[in-house]
C-alpha cells in the first residue's frame, strides 16, 4: 500500500537549523564557564532529548540563573534563525512533487517562535496542511505524543502514514506511534543509532517512490 501522508520532522531534516542550535547554546553556556562538545550533543541531546542545560546545573549553577541562560541562548538563536536558514538537500524538489498530492505536516519540537521565523524565511509553509510544535504538546521525542496528535490531524490509518526522522529521539518517537518511520541522518546525528527506523536515506528524495500519484 503506497502512504497517503507524510510527517515530516523540521530541524536537521527540512532545515539544516541543529548547528545553529547547537552554536547558540554551546556560546551562551561558555560565558559561564560550561562546555558544551559536539559529542555531548550528538549522543546525549539528539539521541536522548537531554538538555544541555543540565552541564550547567551539574556545575552548581543555580536554576534562577539557568533560566536567564535559556532566555539568552533563545534569543541567540533567533538571531541567528533571522540571518540565513539553509534547506536540506532536495527538501524542495521533493515537496513539488508531494505537494497538493499528498497530506503532510510537520511535527517538530522547536518553540513556535524559532519555527514561524524558519517557515518565513525559507517560504517552506505552503507545501504543508498542518503544524505542530513544542507547546502543542505535554511530552516531547521521543514521547509518541506529538505524532499521535499528527496522525489524528491527518485523519489517515497508521499504516498510510510516513514518517521522517533524523535522530534516534525523533525515529523512537515516531516507532512508539505505530508509525512507519525513514530515517535521514545528518552530520550532528550520524552517530544516533537507528536500528529502529525501517529505512536508513540518503536525501528525502529518496521517499519517492512510495508514494502513488496516480
Amino acid at each position: 500500500m503506497a502512504f497517503k501522508a507524510i510527517f515530516w520532522d523540521s530541524d536537521g531534516t527540512l532545515v539544516n537549523t541543529e548547528p545553529l542550535f547547537f552554536e547558540a547554546t554551546q556560546k551562551i553556556l561558555a560565558d559561564v564557564g560550561v562546555e558544551l562538545t559536539y559529542e555531548w550533543n550528538s549522543q546525549e541531546a539528539l539521541k536522548k532529548n537531554r538538555s544541555a542545560f543540565e552541564l550547567a546545573y551539574e556545575k552548581g549553577i543555580d536554576p534562577e540563573t539557568i533560566k536567564i541562560l535559556r532566555k539568552k541562548r533563545n534569543d541567540l538563536y533567533s538571531k541567528k534563525l533571522s540571518n540565513k536558514v539553509e534547506i536540506c538537500n532536495q527538501v524542495i524538489e521533493t515537496l513539488q512533487k508531494l505537494h497538493g498530492k499528498i497530506n503532510m505536516g510537520v511535527v517538530t519540537m522547536s518553540l513556535r517562535e524559532h519555527f514561524n521565523i524558519i517557515m518565513d524565511s525559507t517560504n517552506l509553509a505552503i507545501y504543508f496542511d498542518f503544524f505542530i510544535c513544542n507547546e502543542d504538546v505535554i511530552h516531547e521525542k521521543p514521547h509518541p505524543e506529538s505524532y499521535l496528535k499528527a496522525l489524528k490531524k491527518s485523519g489517515f490509518s497508521k499504516e498510510e502514514c510516513l514518517v521522517i526522522e533524523d535522530t534516534e529521539r525523533g525515529v523512537k518517537a515516531a516507532k512508539k506511534a505505530g508509525l512507519t518511520c525513514f530515517a535521514c541522518p545528518n552530520q550532528l546525528s550520524e552517530t544516533n543509532d537507528f536500528s529502529m527506523a525501517d529505512k536508513v536515506i540518503k536525501d528525502v528524495s529518496e521517499i519517492l517512490p512510495f508514494f502513488n500519484f496516480n
